[in-house]
């Protein structure tokens, strides 16, 4: 069973301190988990500090899995190597195994996350040719490759069409089941998070202030304190939760 769990964690840039004391309850693998909150509100801070890429107190506790099980997608990923898909996607599975040899098991690999992306034309494109979502979709297909136990994702689908959203989200929850992964997004899109994301973080201003199971979570008191805004969480025809904006209620 993998988990991860903050504990009075810290996150600091030289002596600024973004971070103070966040804790978070245990949050389980085997489903995905939302990081939510407004435009610098923290949220990639939290997932550097997370991976190991910003220094500050506290403890980020793993149990079943490691740092090197941990793989990060920042929102920039800054694909400018002149490389294809394939190659690049090849290059971000042999990172960190030594040697540059391909089994017969690595390749298949390859295949299978580019096929479940449904990205398998896209092979021998050269990352400089592909619009913003093929980018996005590549760089999902290297950050899951190697199959991580422990995978953060900064905004995954914000370059993706509402098409290709809905199937990235399902082939991330799927992939979280199967692989027991605990699995972390940063996502704006609150209806996203409500149909997809069992549990979630939501942070403000360098804060955690609540984590929790999602539908209990996101009330509409907390969408007021994250964005400011008046919104309701009502229950469609099919018996779905959706969130409905009705108004504005901070300026800027």
């Amino acid at each position: 069973m993998v988990s991860l769990q903050l504990n009075a964690v810290e996150a600091r840039y030289g002596r600024k301190v973004v971070y103070a004391e966040a804790s978070t309850p245990e949050i389980a693998g085997g489903r995905l988990t939302a990081l939510v909150g407004a435009n610098a509100a923290g949220k990639s801070t939290l997932f550097r500090r997370i991976a190991g890429q910003l220094a500050g107190k506290g403890e980020v506790r793993f149990v079943g899995a490691g740092l090197h099980d941990l793989r990060y997608m920042p929102q920039d990923t800054g694909m400018t190597a002149a490389l294809s898909v394939y190659e690049s996607v090849i290059l971000a599975l042999k990172q960190g195994r030594g040697g540059w040899r391909m089994g017969a098991g690595e390749l298949a690999a390859v295949d299978e996350i580019l096929a479940g992306l449904k990205i398998t034309a896209l092979s021998g494109r050269p990352l400089s040719e592909l619009s913003g979502g093929q980018r996005q979709l590549v760089s999902i297909a290297q950050t899951l490759v190697s199959r991580p136990r422990i995978v953060l994702m900064d905004e995954p689908t914000s370059a993706l069409d509402l098409y290709r959203q809905y199937e990235v989200l399902e082939y991330l929850r799927l992939y979280a089941a199967d692989t027991g992964s605990v699995t972390i997004l940063a996502l704006h899109d609150l209806n996203q998070v409500m149909r997809a994301c069992t549990m979630t973080i939501a942070v403000a201003e360098g804060r955690i202030v609540a984590a929790g199971p999602t539908l209990e979570t996101l009330r509409p008191e907390l969408i007021r304190q994250l964005y400011g805004i008046e919104a309701r969480v009502e229950t469609c025809s099919r018996g779905c939760p959706m969130m409905i904006v009705d108004r504005a209620v901070r300026e800027g």
